[in-house]
């Protein structure tokens, strides 16, 4: 089947269910809240005890990241306005300014896989003849970059934690991103003082940081292993068409269910990408009533540990490459 004939299929599955949105909020926050409550009670009792259950809450907090990016879709309510707000108060939890990353996430899908227009919302993936161009700074940038306690480590942390408190990259285009970031800041501010108040400001710190850490850092992985995966789909502007690119150049992350349910489905990437005004819940009906789907750049977790050492985009053989796989070449 064409891609554009999958886009045609895929639109049935695009009506948003509100009381189902409503229900996977709650499911979500309830456990969430309990387990940040549960995690500073047991602080007193056994420090590591405590901390450990950052672990699963982190893994809830990606899962409102995943809702809140639902609502930046327009998939989540049939109410825009529903939507909106329901993304703002969630990007106070997350640490992501809606309006501004809605913005940023859009120019994503608008130009993933296209060569000429790579930059804002993606992960930097220099093509060889680019990388073979740049100078030794412009070279260990790069690899620095790509470093996986980088890439996966201070990445993340500096990104939520950082970046996001001000529109970086958007900061000409106009007043929304400003109100968004800032608002969201002041947001922060207010709910982490009424927190304070209760727990005291080390724990607080002890608990919220290391969530919010840890969140991004398997945020950032589910989108690197995405679209950064050795047969991934990258095309200069004059050959690259928008459906072939969502379906050919987005990976179907096949994890376990709890780890699916955890990460908002959003592993079932290439059906997203397609269409995204699909609900996240209802991501997995798609692939029991398309299996042909289940197919086309399936990846299993210890198949997606490779992505790891990929770096480099070879046009000519149309896959990415490791730097240890350029040092070969040109050895």
């Amino acid at each position: 089947m064409s891609t554009n004939s999958w886009v045609k299929r895929l639109q049935q599955y695009r009506t948003p269910d509100n009381t189902r949105a409503a229900f996977e909020i709650f499911i979500t926050i309830l456990p969430f809240t309990i387990l940040w409550i549960a995690s500073f009670l047991l602080l007193d009792a056994g420090y590591w005890l405590g901390l450990l259950l950052i672990i699963p809450n982190a893994g809830l907090l990606v899962r409102l990241f995943i809702i809140q990016h639902d609502c930046g879709h327009g998939s989540l309510f049939s109410s825009r306005q529903a939507m909106d707000w329901v993304g703002r108060v969630l990007g106070i939890m997350t640490f992501t300014p809606y309006e501004y990353w809605r913005r940023m996430h859009a120019t994503h899908h608008a130009a993933s896989g296209n060569l000429d227009r790579r930059g804002w919302g993606e992960i930097d993936t220099l093509t060889i003849e680019e990388y073979k161009t740049r100078g030794i700074w412009g070279r260990l940038v790069y690899r620095l970059y790509r470093n996986p306690f980088v890439m996966f480590g201070l990445g993340p942390a500096y990104m939520f934690l950082l970046r996001h408190r001000m529109p970086i990259g958007a900061m000409r285009q106009g007043k929304k991103p400003w109100i968004s970031s800032l608002a969201t800041n002041v947001g922060i501010l207010l709910v982490s003082a009424v927190i304070v108040q209760f727990t005291g400001l080390k724990w607080f710190l002890i608990i919220q940081i290391p969530t919010v850490i840890l969140a991004a850092s398997i945020g950032i992985w589910m989108f690197y292993v995405q679209h950064q995966f050795e047969e991934g789909h990258y095309r200069r502007n004059d050959d690259w068409n928008h459906s072939e690119a969502a379906l050919m150049g987005s990976s179907f992350y096949d994890l376990p269910k709890p780890l699916m349910w955890i990460t908002g489905n959003i592993g079932i990437h290439h059906v997203h990408h397609l269409s995204s005004r699909i609900p996240f819940h209802k991501l997995p009906q798609v692939l029991r009533e398309n299996p042909e789907l289940k197919q086309i750049g399936r990846m299993t977790f210890k198949e997606s540990l490779r992505c790891v050492k990929l770096a480099l985009w070879d046009e000519q053989a149309q896959q990415l490459v490791s730097f240890k796989s350029l040092k070969n070449q040109t050895a």
